[in-house]
C-alpha cells in the first residue's frame, strides 16, 4: 500500500506534460532513423512554426527538458549514439525525428535561415562589412559612432557615405553595443537566426555540427571539373563512351587527313591539304634554289 501511495505521489509530481514527453522520448527513437539535436538560442517561434507545418509528415520535432529527455533515454534500448547525444543536451534544445538524412535535413535548415539585428553581446558568425556607399544618414552625432567603429566617412550632398567597404567585426568576436545600434540605423542585419543541426545519429554513427555542412557550389564545380577531366583522359587514351564517341570521331578523322596530306594521298578530303603542302614545300625549295645563285629564266 505503502509502495502504491509512493508511486501515485511520484507521478502526481511531474506535470502531465513532462510525463508525456518522457514516453514519448522513448518510443521516438525507435521509429525513426535520424535524430538531431538543435540548440535553439536563436530559433524564433515563427520559424519553428513553419518548419513544423511545413515537414509535419517527415519531421518530428520536439523541445524538451533536457532532464526528463536523458532520464527518457537511459530507457531506451540498442541506439548507438543516444548516450553522446543525451550527454550534448544543455540549454535550450530540440530533438528532430525523421528519416531524412541528416546532410539533407541540414541543407533544408539552411534554406530557412533568416538574418536579425545585432545586439550589444552578440557573436560575430561571419566577418560583418559596412559597405561603402551613400548611407542616407544625414550628418550629425552619428558621426561619432562611425568614427568609433574606425569606419571612414564623408559629407556629400547632405548625407553621410561610407568611404570604402569597412570590416566591422570579425567572425567570433562579440559585438558591442554601440557598433549594434551603428549597424541598426544601417539596416544591416548580420546575425544568422535559424534551426541549425548541433548533432545528428544515424546508422550507428555521430555527425558534428561541420561534419553536416556541405558547400554545394564547391561540390559542384569538382563534379564539373572531374566530369572534363574524365572526358580529357577518354579521349587521350581513345576510350569510347556516349560522351567521347563524337570528339573522338573528330579527332580521329583530323588525324587521317594529316596522314594523308603528309603522305601526298590524294582524297576528296584531303586533296586541299596536300595541295598546300605540295605549294609550302615548293616555296621552300625555290628558296633554297635562290639562296644558291640559281635564277629563274
Amino acid at each position: 500500500m505503502a509502495s502504491h501511495t509512493s508511486v501515485e505521489n511520484q507521478q502526481k509530481h511531474y506535470p502531465k506534460k513532462k510525463r508525456l514527453l518522457y514516453q514519448e522520448l522513448q518510443e521516438l527513437p525507435g521509429r525513426y532513423d535520424v535524430i538531431a539535436l538543435s540548440k535553439m538560442s536563436k530559433v524564433r517561434a515563427t520559424q519553428l512554426m513553419t518548419i513544423r507545418k511545413k515537414f509535419r509528415n517527415e519531421i518530428k520535432i520536439r523541445v524538451i527538458n533536457n532532464r526528463v529527455a536523458q532520464r527518457a533515454f537511459e530507457k531506451v534500448g540498442n541506439r548507438p549514439g543516444l548516450d553522446y547525444l543525451s550527454k550534448e543536451l544543455e540549454g535550450q534544445c530540440a530533438l528532430l525525428f525523421t528519416n531524412i538524412s541528416p546532410f539533407k535535413l541540414n541543407l533544408i535548415f539552411d534554406k530557412n535561415k533568416v538574418f536579425l539585428p545585432a545586439k550589444g553581446g552578440d557573436t560575430a558568425t561571419k566577418d560583418i562589412i559596412i559597405p561603402a556607399g551613400n548611407t542616407g544618414i544625414s550628418p550629425g552625432p552619428v558621426l561619432s559612432e562611425f568614427k568609433e567603429a574606425n569606419v571612414a566617412t564623408k559629407i556629400d550632398q547632405g548625407s553621410i557615405w561610407v568611404s570604402k567597404d569597412t570590416t566591422v567585426a570579425r567572425s567570433g568576436n562579440n559585438i558591442s553595443q554601440k557598433l549594434a545600434s551603428l549597424m541598426s540605423k544601417l539596416n544591416i542585419k548580420p546575425i544568422e537566426a535559424g534551426i541549425s543541426i548541433t548533432l545528428a545519429i544515424a546508422e550507428g554513427l555521430v555527425f558534428k555540427e561541420n561534419d553536416l555542412k556541405i558547400n554545394l557550389a564547391e561540390y559542384r564545380n569538382d563534379l564539373i571539373r572531374s566530369f572534363h577531366e574524365a572526358i580529357s583522359l577518354a579521349l587521350e587514351a581513345g576510350y569510347p563512351t556516349a560522351e567521347t564517341i563524337a570528339p573522338l570521331l573528330v579527332k580521329a578523322h583530323q588525324n587521317a587527313i594529316a596522314l594523308a596530306a603528309e603522305s601526298g594521298y590524294v582524297s576528296p578530303d584531303s586533296i586541299q591539304f596536300v595541295l598546300v603542302r605540295a605549294n609550302a614545300n615548293g616555296q621552300i625549295i625555290a628558296n633554297e634554289i635562290k639562296k644558291k645563285g640559281y635564277v629563274q629564266q
